[in-house]
């Protein structure tokens, strides 16, 4: 029933992302310079049936291989094909065989427009709960991202699980998505409209964390998030009492994350170097580091640093070797903190 929702919603019902009833599916972060730049190079076909709920852009991707699951029209796939430069990769998996056509037509179009030799992009047909039927490598992506996709499927935590298995160890899933503040109502779980609009299959956030977590992802990290409006009346009305977070996670393939954060006397510098954050780099929403300053982290967030991509832009203080108990300075991993008894977002749009 979701994907055939999903395959006749995005690829017959709407025509464009003005035709979304919320801003559920509306990216809403503002982007930089860079990501600016490549924005603009970017079919306007493409964009019009951009139907995402944030920017999937980790730092420091230049070379790497990526996975983009639910690519749609092919909007996240053509801006991270420019930020890993010609000699990275991405894939794109969708299930919308109208999505994928405008995909698909314009790859010879998006090749000229950077200047490449070849392309580097290419896209799939399939099911992203059925990862593991469409010749993947197991251990072969650096990243994984989603885009307000995962929401849509049905058995999430088997997406998670070959997530966690097609990345190479140290990689992440990197992902935006739609997380609810509790269960929605097994009653509207199939409304077509609300599954479509990114609603129904929100991920109630206890759940997902359980299952990133069984999936191996054992410490998910928290990057931002933003309350969601609802300016459709008659969809408020059928939500009434559950409020709706955008939020972006990235979750690390790594060996020897602890249940809790716990304290080992560790500190790092950065170096700076990473292009778009060359002051601060911000590994999630409790870790803004500024460059040339200590900064006490956990043994968690070292391995995160130290055992990724990024370790060549740290120094690092300390070891494994003293324990001194919990450590208390990681912020929350939960887009809910706010008050539950603060007003209600109000709705917004993207411009």
């Amino acid at each position: 029933m979701n994907l055939e929702n999903s395959q006749k919603y995005y690829g017959e019902v709407l025509s464009g992302s003005a035709d979304l009833l919320t801003d559920a599916c509306t990216m809403a972060d503002a982007p930089g310079e860079r990501v600016k730049a490549a924005l603009r190079n970017i079919h306007e076909e493409v964009k019009s049936r951009y139907y995402g709920c944030g920017l999937v852009t980790p730092q420091l991707i230049d070379g790497a291989h990526i996975l983009d699951l639910g690519s749609g029209s092919g909007q996240d796939a053509y801006l991270l094909a420019q930020l890993v430069g010609e000699n990275g990769r991405v894939v794109g998996v969708d299930a919308t065989p109208a999505q994928l056509d405008v995909a698909n037509r314009h790859i010879e179009w998006h090749r000229e427009r950077f200047g490449y030799a070849q392309s580097n992009v290419r896209f799939i047909k399939g099911d992203i709960e059925k990862l593991g039927s469409l010749g993947l490598e197991k251990a072969s992506f650096d990243v994984i991202v989603s885009n307000c996709v995962i929401n849509l499927v049905a058995d999430k935590a088997a997406v998670f699980k070959a997530a966690f298995d097609l990345l190479k160890p140290g990689g992440e899933l990197y992902f935006s998505d739609v997380y609810a503040d509790r269960r929605v109502p097994a009653h509207l779980l199939d409304d077509p409209v609300l599954h479509g609009e990114c609603l129904s299959g929100a991920l109630y956030w206890g759940d997902f964390l359980a299952q990133a977590k069984t999936a191996g992802f054992d410490d998910p990290r928290l990057v931002k998030d933003r309350p969601l409006g609802i300016g459709d009346a008659r969809i408020a009305a059928m939500l009434d009492g559950i409020q709706f977070y955008s939020a972006t996670y990235r979750l690390f393939k790594l060996e020897g994350l602890e249940p809790e954060c716990e304290d080992y006397g560790q500190a790092v510098i950065y170096k700076g170097g990473i292009e778009g954050q060359e002051r601060i780099f911000e590994l999630d929403n409790g870790h803004v580091i500024e460059m040339g300053r200590v900064f006490l982290i956990c043994g968690n967030s070292w391995k995160m640093l130290a055992e990724t991509r990024f370790a060549p832009y740290f120094e690092f203080i300390g070891d494994f070797s003293r324990h001194y108990g919990v450590f208390s300075g990681c912020g929350g991993g939960m887009p809910f903190a706010r008050s539950a008894n603060s007003d209600p977002p109000q709705p917004t749009f993207c411009c």
